[in-house]
């Protein structure tokens, strides 16, 4: 199916992130936009971070419908908006903003695309849960696992992200009361057994890109009975997937993610459910997988 002709009347939402070759969003969305037949287009913008003001405040004046934030802008958009809706306040990140007669509202998708791809194979109630990064993505899925019932969250973190592990564990110490949280430096003697301990490992963080190549941790600090999950999706298959797998882990990347969080991105743009089984199969075709 070719893209219809863009017009005056097109409706334009895309992405914000730095860098942003990687993103597979754009195919995504617009197969999704050509298959209910709307006519919209999503684009990808590469903006630094020095620069995140002026191109919010540029896409509010260009009348965009909305657009995605990523790596590295989640928690940095904040200010920039109108409001925040609640669950992104409790989260403390935002990946999605509509922007109606010029206000621009955040919210937070990343949750519940999460918790839906994930549970697909796992429960996560009574299950601990140690996340890998500390950022934007790692705020999501630490109130996610947390809200689907898991009761302990270990925060494993690079030393030099010392200070951004601490704002975060009291921050879920403060949103989510009763949240048993601990951090601990992947430099440090108790890190291994704190993971090992953990029946979810989930890397949050872009080692592993093909930008970004690597092991976010140690391989030999998971075993078999643990489940591995990857919030990456280019590639299809990162080396932590690979190596878990070899040592017996029940594995999934994140492309059903990506489709997840989108599809709930694109029903707050459009107002129209689009079908995130669809957008995952765009996703697969694009990887040729």
């Amino acid at each position: 199916m070719t893209q219809p002709d863009i017009t005056g009347r097109t409706r334009v939402v895309g992405v914000i992130a730095h860098p942003v070759e990687h993103t597979l969003s754009p195919p995504m969305h617009n197969a999704e936009f050509r298959r209910l037949g709307l006519d919209w287009v999503y684009v990808p913008w590469d903006v630094a971070p020095e620069h995140l003001p002026a191109a919010v405040a540029g896409l509010r004046a260009l009348g965009v419908a909305g657009f995605n934030v990523t790596i590295p802008h989640k928690q940095a958009v904040i200010p920039l908006l109108d409001q925040v809706e609640y669950e992104a306040e409790i989260i403390g990140a935002v990946n999605t903003v509509t922007c109606e007669g010029g206000v621009l509202t955040g919210f937070n998708t990343d949750m519940s695309g999460w918790q839906e791809d994930i549970q697909q194979d796992i429960s996560l109630e009574g299950r601990s849960v140690c996340l890998v990064g500390v950022g934007g993505a790692a705020r999501a899925i630490s109130v996610g696992a947390y809200r689907a019932g898991a009761p302990r969250l270990v925060l494993a973190h690079r030393p030099e992200d010392l200070s951004q592990a601490d704002t975060l564990a009291a921050h879920l110490r403060e949103k989510c009361r009763g949240a048993s949280v601990e951090t601990v430096s992947l430099d440090s003697p108790a890190c291994r057994d704190a993971v090992r301990s953990c029946e979810v490992v989930v890397n949050a963080t872009p080692v592993g890109m093909a930008s970004c190549p690597g092991l976010p941790l140690p391989a030999e600090w998971l075993h078999a009975a643990q489940y591995v999950y990857d919030v990456i999706y280019t590639p299809a298959e990162t080396e932590l997937m690979r190596a878990a797998r070899a040592l017996g882990c029940s594995v999934r990347g994140g492309l059903g993610m990506l489709a997840r969080q989108g599809a709930m991105a694109f029903k707050l743009w459009t107002g129209t459910a689009p079908d995130p089984l669809a957008m995952e199969a765009t996703l697969r075709r694009q990887l040729g997988i």
